[in-house]
């Protein structure tokens, strides 16, 4: 079921990529719903995303 959520997560936030502000607005929700270890798969995700999304960079600061 928590791979369900983050999967879930990616998809959000790869849909709200347009926009900076309310990416950082999700990003903040998942932080809260995620577990640990998948923050830290998330963060990892993030970093691969965000070389494609430059202007997504800042949100970066939500999973360190």
């Amino acid at each position: 079921m928590p791979r369900m959520i983050y999967d879930y997560t990616k998809s959000v936030l790869e849909r709200v990529s347009f926009d900076p502000i309310l990416f950082a607005k999700e990003l903040k929700k998942a932080v809260k719903n995620l577990l640990p270890y998948e923050i830290e798969q998330l963060r990892k995700w993030l970093q691969f995303f965000t070389n494609e999304h430059p202007e997504l960079k800042d949100c970066l600061s939500v999973v360190s």
